[in-house]
Order: C-alpha cells, then sequence, then structure tokens
C-alpha cells in the first residue's frame, strides 16, 4: 500500500545525515532538532504554534484536556473513521456522539451534524478522511452559532488547502480552535516510527498545551496542570525535518496516481470514484490539474456490484496490495456501542462499509504499476 523503502532512497542523504546528528549529539529527548521542526513546520502551515507530541492520538487527547472539557460534556464525530478520534473522546470521561458522513466526501454530514446539537455539545471534531478537508465553512458556522470548539483531526490530510467560500485559503488543521496530526509512517508526511503534533493560533491554549505535553511543567518539578508523557523524540523530528521540503511533491504525485486512477475507472458503471469537494461552492474531480483540497492519504473506490469483498480477494491473489478502511462502523463497535444509535440513522456509513476499497496509493507509483493495478479491476469488474 506504501512503498517507503522507495520514497527512503529518493532521500536517504538527507535523512541519514539528520540521524547521524542526532546522533552525534545524543540529544534524544528535546534536541535541537525538534524544535528546529516544529519552527518549520509552523512556517509550512502558516500557524503560530506547533506542538510536537508522541502520536496522533496523543495530539487529540492533549487538544482536548487543553481546551478544559468536563465529564459528560458531548463531542460530535463522524462515524466513519479510524477509532482513535472516538476512542480518546471515551477516554477522558467525554461523552462521544456519533454522527453520518457525506456519501461523496466521507466526511461529517452537515445536517446530521446540526441534528445532533443539543445542550450537552461542546465540540465538532471533524475528521478530514482520506485527504480530503471536511467543509469548514459550514462547521465554522455551525460552532459558532452554538459556541462550540472545533478540533481538527487532520491526522490523514496534511498538507491539504481548504478554499473558503470567499476565496482564501488555509492549511487543513489550522483552521478550528485546535488540530491535530499523526507522523505515523505511512502518512503524507510520515516519520519512522510514531509522532504527532498540535497546531493553534490560540496563544494561551498553546501554553496550557506545552505544558500537558510535558507531565504539566513549565519549570522542571513543578506541575502547573495535570499533564501526560508525550514527546517527539529527535531521531523522528530530524527524519520529518528532512522529508517535510518534499511534502507539496509528494501530495502532487498522489494526485498524479489519483488522476490515473480516475481516468481509468471513469466509464466503469461498478465504480464510483473519489470526488474532491472542499466546500459547497466547489464541486471537483481528481481528475482536474488545480485541486489542492485533496491530499489522497488514500485512494477508496465503491465498488456497486456487491463484488467488493470478490475484488479485496482477487487484487490479493494478484500481489496487489489493498485495504478495507473501515468495515465495522464506530457506531457498531462493541467499544462504543449505544442504545441511543439507530440504524436508520446511518445510511450512508452502513453503505460505505459494505462498498469501500482502497488501493494502493503512494509517491513512488509509477505508470506500470498503474497500469497493472487499474486494468486488474477492469477485467474482473467486467
Amino acid at each position: 500500500m506504501v512503498d517507503l523503502q522507495g520514497q527512503y532512497q529518493q532521500i536517504k542523504e538527507t535523512v541519514d545525515n539528520s540521524i547521524q546528528e542526532v546522533l552525534n549529539s545524543s540529544s534524544y529527548i528535546n534536541g535541537p532538532l525538534v524544535k528546529e521542526f516544529q519552527e518549520d513546520l509552523e512556517k509550512y502551515l502558516n500557524v503560530k504554534h506547533v506542538i510536537p507530541c508522541a502520536n496522533g492520538t496523543d495530539a487529540l487527547q492533549i487538544a482536548m484536556m487543553a481546551l478544559g472539557l468536563e465529564q459528560g460534556d458531548e463531542i460530535i464525530t463522524a462515524d466513519f473513521t479510524f477509532a482513535a478520534t472516538v476512542e480518546v473522546i471515551a477516554l477522558l470521561k467525554l461523552t462521544p456522539v456519533l454522527v453520518d458522513v457525506d456519501a461523496k466526501t466521507f466526511n461529517i454530514d452537515i445536517e446530521a451534524l446540526k441534528k445532533a446539537i443539543t445542550p450537552k455539545t461542546k465540540a465538532i471534531v471533524p475528521v478530514h478522511l482520506f485527504g480530503q478537508v471536511a467543509n469548514m465553512d459550514a462547521i465554522l458556522e455551525i460552532a459558532k452559532e452554538h459556541n462550540l470548539f472545533v478540533i481538527e483531526d487532520n491526522a490523514q490530510a496534511i498538507g491539504a488547502d481548504y478554499t473558503f467560500k470567499n476565496g482564501t485559503k488555509q492549511k487543513a488543521g489550522t483552521i478550528g480552535n485546535v488540530g491535530t496530526t499523526s507522523f505515523f509512517p505511512s502518512k503524507n508526511l510520515g516519520c519512522y516510527g510514531d509522532g504527532g503534533a498540535i497546531f493553534t493560533n490560540d496563544d494561551a491554549l498553546a501554553h496550557t498545551i506545552r505544558g500537558i505535553v510535558n507531565h504539566g511543567m513549565y519549570e522542571r518539578y513543578y506541575h502547573d496542570v495535570v499533564g501526560v508523557n508525550s514527546r517527539l523524540d529527535s531521531i523522528q523530528a530530524g527524519v520529518l525535518k528532512a522529508k517535510l521540503p518534499f511534502l507539496n511533491a509528494y501530495c502532487d504525485a498522489r494526485r498524479n496516481a489519483a488522476r490515473f486512477y480516475n481516468n481509468a475507472f471513469a466509464n466503469n458503471p461498478n465504480i464510483i470514484t473519489p470526488t474532491a469537494k472542499s466546500n459547497n461552492t466547489k464541486n471537483c474531480s481528481a481528475i482536474c490539474d488545480t485541486c489542492d483540497c485533496h491530499v489522497f492519504h488514500q485512494y477508496t473506490l465503491q465498488i456497486t456490484n456487491g463484488k467488493r469483498d470478490e475484488l479485496h480477494k482477487h487484487l490479493l491473489a494478484n500481489g496487489i496490495p489493498n485495504a478495507i478502511y473501515y468495515p465495522v462502523a464506530l457506531h457498531s463497535q462493541k467499544a462504543y456501542a449505544d442504545a441511543k444509535y439507530k440504524e436508520e440513522d446511518f445510511p450512508v456509513t452502513n453503505n460505505l462499509i459494505k462498498t469501500v476499497i482502497s488501493l494502493p496509493m503512494h509517491t513512488e507509483l509509477d505508470k506500470e504499476q498503474l497500469d497493472f493495478i487499474t486494468q486488474t479491476i477492469i477485467r474482473f469488474l467486467k
């Protein structure tokens, strides 16, 4: 699904030098490269504060801790996503409220979001799923109307731009009160272990977050807030600093692969290809040459003839990696099941778990590979 070795070979010298720098200094925790990467990412995202941490799940948890949410507060998020998003809500004794997603973008459905708001609602967590930014115009309007926090789960969409209705652009993860991301190795910007970060333009919030990630300390052995131990180690920061200058090129390579896939599948009645839709005023396809609202962390098809599972097995039999993200909706998971959820409230999610399949998507895909993948699928679905 991801050719990390091929990508490494293209930047081997740069990465090796960064790692060697850490080894030479022996500054393995909070070393100079952590600060340098933080500053580089702040410039790239055009955000005031980047606070590195140990992983993307920690980033979400710390963001919620910093906002002062209290036990029982309701947090609305999408039903169709990885469990980490809802996991941290439950861990903090907050109340997760899952809602359906948009049939085209797979991101949180705006009408379902509106219906889910109660007097106990305190925050919205839009997940920019598979690399596409959620409808932030609408989400910000709703949040303002109801005085809610917006916590962006940007684990899959770092590098994406969101175009507002007024034509201005902003990087995904920097739009709400706070944004979070993961640097898991397979991400568009991935390290060689675990890593994450939190973004905000709020000075006071950033100060609180910096304390939380370091045991609640601003001065050693003086604990001002309840914190955790969640730090990005220096070696991972060195890898990320080396890779960050290539992020835009990585995103372009993924878009080019998505464009190839979309062209190949365009006339197949059994396949629905991804839509790139940044907001209600712009609706384009991944085929277009100017789209920047989708960075294709995953390239996910919908198979409409009921043969998704057969295709999954057929591709594996032909040596083609593929994955089903996600086979079980969060509202159906044992850990998060709740009598308040009614199946009729999740028609899109319940359809997606039966139809989606993700194909190889990475920066090293070449025409020969793409031809083989697409022709194998087309022949099977004739």
